[in-house]
């Protein structure tokens, strides 16, 4: 079974574009720029959790410019 999640991303904002192009080579992601209290909204679908928690520390933090995340796992 599949495990999903929604990631609320703060970027610095003159980095949001090169952070956006950086996130759309993530594997089964979708990326959404949006406005409000996060500028980016990300749906990733991986195998399982943990490959959730290593997508988020090795390919999300690691960008410059994200100052925050927040991650919403759901399930169907």
């Amino acid at each position: 079974m599949a495990a999903n999640a929604y990631i609320l991303i703060s970027v610095e904002p003159a980095r949001t574009q090169v952070v956006i192009e950086q996130l759309r080579t993530i594997p089964r992601a979708v990326v959404h720029e949006v406005l409000g209290p996060y500028d980016i909204v990300v749906e990733l679908e991986t195998d399982t959790p943990e490959d959730i928690t290593a997508i988020l520390r090795q390919k999300i933090r690691t960008i410059r410019g994200v100052t925050n995340t927040v991650t919403c796992p759901w399930i169907n």
